[in-house]
């Protein structure tokens, strides 16, 4: 525990046990524990929290408002008069946190239950009939721009559209399967080409009877699901995250046994396939790939494909629409290794896909940094660093700034007039590595500024070793998902000008630290001669990281000297998109002195970034990734031929996005010799290796990257051809 926050923790415990003493004796009552729980944490984010906003009537309208929106954010469950009773709570919740009897979410919680099981007996009636695809209907799925349903006919109605819609896009992607097997035959026994059957034709009416009656299963068990998790414990540590999230996105309330997963999670040892899962608008989507990982090796699985189906090896799989995130994440992880797992998604593209995968634990070292040689009108070296790992329990265990350091030695050894650093993806980790990695590029001096609530000058985070392990053409790619130590390892690199910056738009824009708290210190045990309740635990942001320039990394993330157009900026899932994200602000700079070299980052920049606006491909990138935007921000037609018409456009769009996605002539990629040597005797590895090389030939933002070192590298060579030890008009 840091000194500066052992006062805080000190101030925290304290208030903790003067609340323990009022309640002791209460402890099995769940009320008591609730409210218990809630004045905890409130003490915890005014007391603790870097930036935290006054629990006060405002605070207590935004909770109220972000609880309701988790409970029912499509707007299905809830009447426009449950949610006007609600207002009495608008200036009540702030009250209940600092120690007034907890009334609001009881009375939030059993209306959404009892309108919940209103809500569920209305679509079997509503899918006896078969739907009429022929009429000019619409549907607005998201729910922010849709009201609430002012009576129950009203309700229905949208029930109505929602199982129209789900039994359409069954029957359509059923229709279009029927034509393209019409007079087929098919291998009875999967691999056995001896027996085979011709493909059974259905009629239109046979496979719209089909459609509805695979949406009546799923909706049963979506509704299932929803009332076996929706109990008052859950619901209540939803109506607690409603409090923490409206401090900042970060901060998270984890009941004990939420605790005990994150603390799994944490592990990585439990996705069997390494893929993080999320929901969106009632589907389980990828929300990202454990490098590594089953999943991340097999190249087939990707960010933001929806989960359909998960099925164990060849037996009949489950459909998943509907379930909860947990509930599928239990089918798709697996006890034994080698296990298979088959999973049918839907592509963004609306195209269902099955992927075979066999379950793994994910292997430590297939995180690790790994490099290759990129050869062309130039050698270039490429390193790609997945996170910011560190073994905090073995001092002689794997650090990053150590293998990233090892990564180089062997580039330099192999003669390469460049290196590229790959940060896409990586969501951060140590912060003593990314000082150290820094250091690695540069003589001495600070990487970052981190500044707690209280304290009047923030600490610099510096590298104290002027020795510089590589001092040539450095281009460091990112994107929207690079987070926290990326970013400031990014920023670093940008303020020295030690390197080019290459990405989409801007990185993530994380710039706070967190830190997890009990609520229930040890010392109460002591204080009581008994074992402790158990509470849970909050991770509450404490700290922000600023840039040596001054500005801080939050909400704005890092922008790159040269912006490549990126598909995945349509997840729109940066910190700038969460309403309740922290401000960017701005420290005073600090001294430093920016890096010498023979090249002229602002020159390189400035013509990459023209090059860029130029290319034919980028152009055309770009307007396809603004058409379909645009697209998704609609009503959804519920009229069989427009939808069709609709999905052959999109599929078309994502379609022509993906080949300009491809190189027109794979870029010449390589091993190292030092790791060609020691792939020879693993099989594993030898496939793992061959995968990791062929995702480089092809990658259109890594050919860029070496475009723009090789421009570094053309300045540095006139440089030294003239004899001068700087390009005229460098600003290093």
């Amino acid at each position: 525990m840091s000194k500066k926050f052992f006062p805080v923790f000190l101030v925290l415990t304290g208030t903790i046990l003067f609340l323990a003493f009022q309640t002791q004796g209460r402890e099995d009552d769940p009320k008591s524990k609730n409210e218990k729980i809630l004045r905890n944490v409130g003490m915890l984010l005014e007391q603790g929290h870097y930036s935290p906003k006054k629990i006060d009537d405002g605070f207590s309208k935004l909770v109220l408002k972000r609880f309701i929106a988790d409970l029912d954010d499509d707007k299905t469950i809830f009447l426009q008069s449950d949610v006007d009773s609600f207002k009495r709570f608008d200036s009540k919740i702030d009250d209940e946190i600092h120690g007034d009897k907890l009334e609001s979410f009881y009375a939030v919680s059993e209306s959404y239950t009892r309108r919940l099981n209103e809500a569920s007996e209305y679509y079997k009636t509503i899918l006896s009939k078969p739907f009429d695809f022929s009429k000019d209907e619409n549907i607005m799925l998201d729910g922010d721009k849709v009201n609430f349903p002012t009576n129950d006919a009203e309700r229905k109605e949208v029930w109505r559209k929602r199982l129209k819609y789900l039994v359409l896009t069954k029957y359509s992607d059923m229709i279009e399967d029927r034509e393209k097997n019409k007079g087929k035959e098919f291998a009875i026994v999967p691999g056995d080409s001896t027996k085979k059957e011709k493909f059974i034709y259905k009629a239109d009416s046979t496979l719209e009877r089909e459609a509805r009656d695979q949406v009546r299963k799923q909706i049963g068990r979506y509704f299932t699901t929803l009332k076996n998790h929706n109990t008052t414990d859950e619901l209540f540590s939803s109506f607690v995250n409603a409090i923490t999230g409206s401090m900042d996105p970060h901060s998270n309330y984890f009941a004990p046994v939420d605790s005990r997963g994150f603390t799994e999670m944490m592990s990585g040892k439990f996705y069997g396939i390494g893929a993080q899962l999320k929901e969106d608008q009632s589907k389980i989507k990828i929300a990202s790939l454990v490098a590594g990982g089953p999943a991340w090796k097999s190249g087939e699985l990707g960010v933001e494909d929806e989960i359909v189906k998960i099925g164990q090896g060849t037996a009949e799989p489950v459909d998943v629409t509907g379930y909860a995130v947990s509930d599928a994440v239990k089918l798709i992880r697996g006890a034994t290794k080698g296990t298979e797992v088959r999973i049918t998604v839907r592509k963004p593209d609306g195209n269902l896909k099955v992927i075979v995968l066999k379950r793994d634990e994910i292997k430590l070292d297939d995180t690790f940094a790994k490099s290759a040689i990129i050869k062309g009108e130039h050698k270039i070296g490429y390193i790609y660093l997945p996170e910011f790992y560190m073994d905090f329990e073995d001092p002689k265990g794997a650090r990053c700034s150590d293998d990233v350091a090892r990564e180089v030695e062997k580039l330099k050894a192999e003669k390469v007039e460049g290196i590229v650093i790959d940060l896409r993806g990586n969501g951060g980790g140590s912060l003593p590595e990314v000082v150290k990695m820094a250091g690695l590029f540069i003589e001495d001096g600070p990487i970052c500024q981190v500044k707690g609530r209280d304290e009047k000058a923030p600490y610099q985070w510096k590298d104290r070793d002027k020795t510089v392990l590589y001092d040539g053409p450095l281009t460091v790619m990112v994107d929207e998902f690079s987070a926290s130590a990326s970013e400031i390892f990014a920023a670093a690199i940008q303020d020295y000008k030690r390197g080019i910056i290459v990405g989409s738009t801007s990185t993530y824009g994380k710039g706070t630290v967190q830190r997890t708290i009990p609520l229930n210190p040890e010392s109460e045990s002591v204080v009581f001669n008994k074992k402790s309740e158990d509470l849970g635990t909050v991770k509450l942001t404490l700290q922000k990281f600023y840039r040596i320039s001054g500005g801080a990394t939050q909400l704005r993330g890092v922008v790159p000297d040269v912006v490549i157009p990126d598909r995945m900026e349509l997840a729109k899932a940066r910190e700038k998109d969460n309403p309740t994200s922290l401000s960017w602000d701005e420290i005073a700079k600090v001294d430093y002195k920016p890096w010498t070299s023979t090249f002229s980052t602002d020159l390189v920049a400035s013509t990459a970034n023209e090059q860029v606006r130029s290319n034919t491909t980028f152009k055309k990138m770009r307007e396809k990734i603004d058409s379909i935007d645009k697209e998704n921000d609609r009503a959804y037609s519920l009229n069989l031929v427009q939808y069709q018409a609709g999905q052959k456009q999109l599929k078309a769009r994502y379609k022509q996005l993906e080949e300009l996605l491809k190189l027109p002539t794979q870029l010449e990629v390589k091993n190292v010799e030092a790791d060609s040597a020691r792939l020879t005797a693993d099989k594993e590895k030898i496939e793992k290796n061959k995968r990791f090389l062929n995702t480089l030939k092809d990658d259109i933002y890594v050919d860029e990257a070496v475009k723009v070192t090789n421009k570094m590298i053309a300045q540095s060579n006139f440089a030294l051809n003239h004899g001068a030890a700087t390009l005229p008009g460098n600003k290093n």
